[in-house]
């Protein structure tokens, strides 16, 4: 009796331990996990090796969001069969791109299943477009026309395809997706950004094509960057710093002098 009300209770405990994991994944509403989102795809965009000459920097789109979750939630592990069908998605983009990935609730984070995915760049090479394994997660997320992502994260009791219980199911897409053979042309960095664009990290911006009025920095992803003022507001955010170890400096420099002086 007491082996069984020992199981019960080990059970109902287990099932609410994955209930709670499954509550705490981040909605697509969520600031810290939009901000993951965008900064890790960007971060790998910004490092590409060739550099690239028309990388553009990536937002946040809801509507991409909400086509994530709305597939994240049928649990599989394949691609959404209406991404390049005639049946629109999107408001802007007739044709989207996807990556997914799925595996435990406690591996999950944004920021490492869009390293898993970029980490795919080991088996491709740029030179000749050869891949030797799988490669179009990562072709994807430095994909240089792509410019919005919207991504979701599910808990599954199963992930089909995949053989994982009760697991997390993370999607991003893309507007708009892959649909040449390069994945950005390989030159200096901005250097073929479009006409009017200006270069943040090594990426093109451009506030009427991205719908947004601040960028975040790559180096301070907590701060926002105005377009309009952005050297000042670099300065802004790297003179703080400057100043208070100038200021340690200076308070230190005085005391050894006098300490020389007695």
């Amino acid at each position: 009796m007491r082996a069984t009300l020992a199981m019960t209770a080990w059970m109902v405990s287990l099932v609410s331990s994955y209930e709670n994991t499954a509550i705490s994944l981040p909605g697509i509403e969520n600031e810290d996990f939009i901000k993951d989102c965008v900064r890790f795809h960007n971060k790998f965009r910004s490092e590409v090796n060739p550099t690239a000459s028309d990388m553009l920097y990536m937002t946040w789109d809801p509507a991409l969001a909400r086509v994530a979750q709305t597939w994240a939630r049928n649990c599989r592990f394949v691609h959404n069969v209406q991404l390049h069908s005639s049946y629109k998605l999107h408001p802007n983009f007739s044709s989207l791109g996807e990556n997914i990935w799925a595996g435990s609730l406690s591996l999950f984070s944004a920021s490492s299943a869009i390293t898993n995915w970029y980490d795919e760049v080991q088996y491709y090479n740029f030179r000749t477009q050869k891949c030797t394994k799988v490669c179009g997660h990562y072709t994807q997320v430095v994909w240089a026309a792509s410019y919005k992502v919207g991504c979701a994260v599910q808990y599954c009791p199963s992930v089909q395809g995949t053989g994982i219980s009760h697991g997390a199911l993370f999607i991003c897409n893309y507007g708009p997706g892959q649909y040449r053979s390069w994945p950005y042309r390989e030159g200096s960095t901005c250097s073929a950004c479009p006409n009017d664009d200006k270069c943040l990290d090594n990426l093109c911006i451009n506030p009427q094509r991205d719908k947004v009025t601040r960028y975040y920095s790559i180096v301070y992803p907590d701060w926002p960057v105005s377009v309009r003022n952005r050297n000042l507001s670099l300065f802004l955010i790297v003179s703080p710093p400057i100043l208070i170890l100038g200021a340690i400096m200076t308070i230190w420099v005085k005391h050894r002098y006098s300490v020389l002086l007695n």
